[in-house]
Protein backbone atom coordinates (compact mmCIF):
# COMPACT_ATOMS: atom_id res chain seq x y z
CA UNK A 1 0.00 0.00 0.00
CA UNK A 2 1.44 3.35 -1.17
CA UNK A 3 1.90 6.38 1.46
CA UNK A 4 -1.12 8.26 -0.67
CA UNK A 5 -3.45 5.29 0.10
CA UNK A 6 -2.72 4.73 3.62
CA UNK A 7 -2.84 8.91 4.10
CA UNK A 8 -5.98 9.51 2.50
CA UNK A 9 -7.93 6.17 4.30
CA UNK A 10 -6.17 7.17 7.89
CA UNK A 11 -7.40 10.36 7.21
CA UNK A 12 -11.09 9.00 6.45
CA UNK A 13 -10.95 7.36 9.46
CA UNK A 14 -10.18 10.10 11.37
CA UNK A 15 -12.48 12.58 9.77
CA UNK A 16 -15.69 9.62 9.67
CA UNK A 17 -14.53 8.98 14.11
CA UNK A 18 -14.30 12.69 14.63
CA UNK A 19 -17.76 13.65 13.29
CA UNK A 20 -19.91 10.56 14.20
CA UNK A 21 -18.79 11.15 18.01
CA UNK A 22 -19.26 14.85 17.79
CA UNK A 23 -22.69 14.21 16.05
CA UNK A 24 -23.54 10.99 18.16
CA UNK A 25 -24.40 12.50 21.25
CA UNK A 26 -22.15 15.17 24.35
CA UNK A 27 -20.78 12.05 25.90
CA UNK A 28 -18.90 10.67 22.74
CA UNK A 29 -18.49 14.20 22.08
CA UNK A 30 -16.20 14.10 25.20
CA UNK A 31 -15.26 10.50 25.26
CA UNK A 32 -13.54 10.94 21.92
CA UNK A 33 -11.61 13.72 22.86
CA UNK A 34 -10.58 12.50 26.29
CA UNK A 35 -8.95 9.26 24.08
CA UNK A 36 -7.33 11.96 22.44
CA UNK A 37 -5.83 14.30 25.13
CA UNK A 38 -4.38 10.96 26.64
CA UNK A 39 -2.85 9.76 23.17
CA UNK A 40 -1.99 13.66 22.05
CA UNK A 41 0.33 13.46 25.95
CA UNK A 42 1.82 10.33 25.86
CA UNK A 43 2.75 11.73 22.05
CA UNK A 44 4.52 14.84 24.52
CA UNK A 45 6.22 12.35 27.49
CA UNK A 46 8.02 11.00 24.21
CA UNK A 47 9.07 14.33 22.69
CA UNK A 48 10.23 15.85 25.99
CA UNK A 49 11.47 13.29 28.19
CA UNK A 50 8.47 13.32 30.77
CA UNK A 51 7.86 10.43 32.75
CA UNK A 52 4.07 8.92 31.53
CA UNK A 53 3.29 7.41 34.86
CA UNK A 54 2.82 10.83 36.17
CA UNK A 55 2.11 12.32 32.97
CA UNK A 56 -0.82 10.30 31.75
CA UNK A 57 -2.62 10.01 34.73
CA UNK A 58 -2.43 14.08 35.83
CA UNK A 59 -4.02 14.62 32.07
CA UNK A 60 -7.14 12.06 32.62
CA UNK A 61 -7.46 14.05 36.58
CA UNK A 62 -7.72 17.30 35.22
CA UNK A 63 -10.34 16.45 32.22
CA UNK A 64 -12.40 14.13 33.74
CA UNK A 65 -12.72 16.25 36.93
CA UNK A 66 -13.27 19.14 35.47
CA UNK A 67 -15.83 17.89 33.00
CA UNK A 68 -17.69 16.25 35.39
CA UNK A 69 -18.25 19.79 37.99
CA UNK A 70 -18.89 21.75 34.60
CA UNK A 71 -21.20 19.39 32.75
CA UNK A 72 -22.25 16.50 35.49
CA UNK A 73 -22.63 18.35 39.01
CA UNK A 74 -25.90 16.96 39.82
CA UNK A 75 -24.72 13.08 38.79
CA UNK A 76 -21.95 14.13 40.96
CA UNK A 77 -23.70 15.26 43.79
CA UNK A 78 -25.79 12.70 43.96
CA UNK A 79 -23.07 9.40 43.60
CA UNK A 80 -21.58 11.38 46.09
CA UNK A 81 -24.06 11.62 48.38
CA UNK A 82 -25.33 8.07 48.06
CA UNK A 83 -21.79 7.09 49.06
CA UNK A 84 -21.28 9.67 52.01
CA UNK A 85 -25.51 8.85 52.93
CA UNK A 86 -25.25 12.59 53.65
CA UNK A 87 -26.51 14.99 51.30
CA UNK A 88 -23.74 16.94 49.59
CA UNK A 89 -23.73 20.01 47.50
CA UNK A 90 -20.95 20.94 45.63
CA UNK A 91 -20.69 25.24 45.73
CA UNK A 92 -18.38 24.89 42.86
CA UNK A 93 -18.24 27.72 40.09
CA UNK A 94 -17.27 26.37 37.00
CA UNK A 95 -17.31 29.43 35.11
CA UNK A 96 -14.40 30.78 37.87
CA UNK A 97 -12.67 27.87 37.12
CA UNK A 98 -12.59 28.06 33.15
CA UNK A 99 -11.30 31.40 33.66
CA UNK A 100 -8.45 30.83 35.99
CA UNK A 101 -7.26 28.44 33.72
CA UNK A 102 -7.70 30.27 30.93
CA UNK A 103 -5.21 32.90 32.68
CA UNK A 104 -2.78 29.80 32.80
CA UNK A 105 -3.22 28.60 29.49
CA UNK A 106 -2.82 31.78 27.62
CA UNK A 107 0.54 32.27 30.34
CA UNK A 108 1.81 28.88 29.10
CA UNK A 109 0.83 29.98 25.66
CA UNK A 110 2.58 33.46 25.90
CA UNK A 111 5.74 31.37 27.48
CA UNK A 112 5.40 28.87 24.46
CA UNK A 113 5.62 31.94 22.04
CA UNK A 114 8.74 33.22 23.57
CA UNK A 115 10.29 29.58 23.09
CA UNK A 116 9.09 29.56 19.51
CA UNK A 117 11.64 32.33 18.42
CA UNK A 118 14.49 31.88 21.28
CA UNK A 119 17.67 30.40 19.45
CA UNK A 120 18.84 28.03 22.72
CA UNK A 121 16.68 25.27 22.15
CA UNK A 122 18.67 22.72 23.77
CA UNK A 123 17.76 22.93 28.04
CA UNK A 124 14.42 22.53 28.92
CA UNK A 125 14.02 22.36 32.96
CA UNK A 126 12.21 19.83 34.60
CA UNK A 127 9.41 21.96 35.40
CA UNK A 128 8.97 24.14 32.31
CA UNK A 129 8.32 20.46 30.34
CA UNK A 130 5.73 19.81 33.20
CA UNK A 131 4.12 23.20 32.61
CA UNK A 132 4.54 22.34 29.21
CA UNK A 133 2.62 19.78 29.38
CA UNK A 134 -0.35 21.31 30.94
CA UNK A 135 -0.61 24.63 29.49
CA UNK A 136 -0.04 23.76 25.88
CA UNK A 137 -1.43 19.90 25.89
CA UNK A 138 -3.93 19.26 28.93
CA UNK A 139 -5.78 22.24 29.86
CA UNK A 140 -6.72 23.14 26.33
CA UNK A 141 -8.83 20.24 25.99
CA UNK A 142 -10.80 21.72 28.23
CA UNK A 143 -11.25 24.72 26.22
CA UNK A 144 -12.30 22.74 23.11
CA UNK A 145 -14.93 20.79 24.78
CA UNK A 146 -16.05 24.07 26.52
CA UNK A 147 -16.53 26.16 23.55
CA UNK A 148 -18.42 23.46 21.91
CA UNK A 149 -21.38 24.48 24.09
CA UNK A 150 -21.68 28.66 23.49
CA UNK A 151 -23.29 30.33 25.97
CA UNK A 152 -25.40 27.39 27.01
CA UNK A 153 -26.27 24.20 25.14
CA UNK A 154 -23.76 21.64 23.34
CA UNK A 155 -24.00 23.04 19.52
CA UNK A 156 -22.14 20.67 17.28
CA UNK A 157 -22.08 22.77 14.83
CA UNK A 158 -19.68 24.89 16.50
CA UNK A 159 -16.64 22.44 16.93
CA UNK A 160 -17.37 21.09 13.29
CA UNK A 161 -17.33 24.63 12.04
CA UNK A 162 -13.90 25.33 14.14
CA UNK A 163 -12.46 21.91 12.25
CA UNK A 164 -13.57 23.31 8.83
CA UNK A 165 -11.48 26.33 9.29
CA UNK A 166 -8.80 25.18 10.56
CA UNK A 167 -8.35 22.00 7.77
CA UNK A 168 -9.43 25.03 5.51
CA UNK A 169 -6.33 27.40 6.64
CA UNK A 170 -4.16 24.31 6.10
CA UNK A 171 -5.05 23.33 2.71
CA UNK A 172 -4.84 26.55 1.69
CA UNK A 173 -1.39 27.20 3.33
CA UNK A 174 -0.70 24.21 1.33
CA UNK A 175 -1.58 24.66 -1.71
CA UNK A 176 -1.27 28.67 -2.47
CA UNK A 177 2.60 28.33 -0.57
CA UNK A 178 3.12 25.30 -3.09
CA UNK A 179 2.11 27.88 -6.17
CA UNK A 180 3.24 30.99 -5.33
CA UNK A 181 5.61 30.77 -2.13
CA UNK A 182 8.83 32.19 -2.45
CA UNK A 183 9.35 34.14 0.81
CA UNK A 184 9.91 31.64 3.65
CA UNK A 185 7.47 32.06 6.91
CA UNK A 186 9.56 30.46 9.41
CA UNK A 187 12.84 28.73 7.90
CA UNK A 188 14.51 27.29 10.58
CA UNK A 189 11.47 25.28 12.15
CA UNK A 190 9.51 24.72 9.00
CA UNK A 191 11.17 25.13 5.96
CA UNK A 192 7.88 24.55 3.63
CA UNK A 193 5.70 27.29 5.34
CA UNK A 194 5.83 30.34 3.45
CA UNK A 195 4.27 33.98 3.65
CA UNK A 196 2.47 33.53 0.56
CA UNK A 197 1.38 30.22 2.07
CA UNK A 198 -0.06 31.75 5.57
CA UNK A 199 -1.62 34.88 3.77
CA UNK A 200 -3.75 32.35 1.09
CA UNK A 201 -4.81 30.01 3.77
CA UNK A 202 -5.84 33.54 6.57
CA UNK A 203 -7.80 34.25 3.71
CA UNK A 204 -9.31 31.47 2.53
CA UNK A 205 -10.57 30.45 5.87
CA UNK A 206 -12.16 34.11 6.40
CA UNK A 207 -13.99 32.85 3.63
CA UNK A 208 -14.94 29.82 4.75
CA UNK A 209 -16.06 31.76 7.90
CA UNK A 210 -18.59 33.81 6.01
CA UNK A 211 -19.99 30.38 4.50
CA UNK A 212 -20.44 29.00 7.60
CA UNK A 213 -21.94 32.12 9.67
CA UNK A 214 -24.63 32.55 6.71
CA UNK A 215 -25.40 28.43 5.72
CA UNK A 216 -24.16 26.58 8.76
CA UNK A 217 -24.05 27.84 11.73
CA UNK A 218 -26.95 30.81 11.31
CA UNK A 219 -28.71 29.74 8.01
CA UNK A 220 -31.06 32.13 6.08
CA UNK A 221 -33.54 33.57 6.70
CA UNK A 222 -32.95 33.79 9.91
CA UNK A 223 -29.53 35.24 9.67
CA UNK A 224 -27.98 37.41 12.02
CA UNK A 225 -25.35 39.99 10.30
CA UNK A 226 -23.30 39.84 13.57
CA UNK A 227 -22.64 36.13 13.12
CA UNK A 228 -20.42 36.96 10.04
CA UNK A 229 -18.16 39.34 12.22
CA UNK A 230 -18.35 36.56 14.98
CA UNK A 231 -16.95 34.08 12.40
CA UNK A 232 -14.62 35.82 10.45
CA UNK A 233 -12.80 36.75 13.45
CA UNK A 234 -12.48 33.43 14.52
CA UNK A 235 -11.05 32.65 11.64
CA UNK A 236 -8.41 35.02 11.77
CA UNK A 237 -7.64 33.71 14.95
CA UNK A 238 -7.72 30.41 13.68
CA UNK A 239 -5.49 31.11 10.67
CA UNK A 240 -2.53 33.14 13.32
CA UNK A 241 -2.75 31.61 15.93
CA UNK A 242 -3.57 28.15 14.46
CA UNK A 243 -0.57 28.45 12.54
CA UNK A 244 1.93 29.27 15.43
CA UNK A 245 0.78 26.23 17.33
CA UNK A 246 1.92 24.44 14.34
CA UNK A 247 5.26 26.08 14.62
CA UNK A 248 5.31 25.27 18.28
CA UNK A 249 5.17 21.92 17.82
CA UNK A 250 7.28 21.73 14.85
CA UNK A 251 10.38 23.37 17.63
CA UNK A 252 9.27 20.52 19.83
CA UNK A 253 9.77 18.18 17.52
CA UNK A 254 13.25 19.28 16.48
CA UNK A 255 14.33 19.21 20.39
CA UNK A 256 13.37 15.61 19.96
CA UNK A 257 14.44 15.37 16.53
CA UNK A 258 11.73 13.78 15.02
CA UNK A 259 9.53 14.16 12.22
CA UNK A 260 6.36 13.39 13.84
CA UNK A 261 4.84 12.71 17.23
CA UNK A 262 3.58 9.70 16.96
CA UNK A 263 3.13 7.06 14.27
CA UNK A 264 -1.18 6.22 14.88
CA UNK A 265 -2.27 7.80 11.63
CA UNK A 266 0.01 6.54 8.98
CA UNK A 267 0.52 9.24 6.62
CA UNK A 268 -0.27 12.22 9.17
CA UNK A 269 1.89 11.37 11.86
CA UNK A 270 0.92 11.45 15.61
CA UNK A 271 -2.59 12.91 16.82
CA UNK A 272 -0.46 15.92 18.31
CA UNK A 273 0.15 16.56 14.70
CA UNK A 274 -3.61 16.41 13.61
CA UNK A 275 -4.28 18.52 16.77
CA UNK A 276 -1.66 20.98 17.21
CA UNK A 277 -3.46 23.61 15.65
CA UNK A 278 -6.93 23.94 17.70
CA UNK A 279 -5.15 22.82 20.80
CA UNK A 280 -3.37 26.22 20.48
CA UNK A 281 -6.62 27.60 19.31
CA UNK A 282 -9.07 26.69 21.52
CA UNK A 283 -7.95 28.73 24.40
CA UNK A 284 -8.10 32.10 22.52
CA UNK A 285 -11.29 31.28 20.71
CA UNK A 286 -13.03 30.54 24.45
CA UNK A 287 -10.78 34.43 25.30
CA UNK A 288 -12.48 35.62 22.35
CA UNK A 289 -16.19 34.45 23.62
CA UNK A 290 -15.30 36.28 26.70
CA UNK A 291 -14.35 39.29 25.46
CA UNK A 292 -17.73 39.32 23.44
CA UNK A 293 -19.76 38.43 26.21
CA UNK A 294 -18.87 41.53 27.97
CA UNK A 295 -19.03 43.97 25.23
CA UNK A 296 -22.20 42.64 24.29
Amino acid sequence: MNDTLKRAISGAVYITLLLFCILYSIESFFILFGIFLIIATSEFCSLLKINKLIAIPLAILIYVSVTLLAFYKPWVEQTISSISKKQMILDVDTELIYKSLLIVTILVSIKCIHFLFTDSIQNISGAMKYLYLIGYVILPFLFITKISFGQNNYNNKIIIGLFILIWTNDTFAYLVGKSFGKHKLFERISPKKTVEGFVGGVTFAILAGFLLSKFFIQPSPNFLPKSIIIWTSIAVIVGCMGTIGDLIESKFKRIAGVKDSGAIMPGHGGMLDRLDSIIFVAPFIFLFYQILYYVS
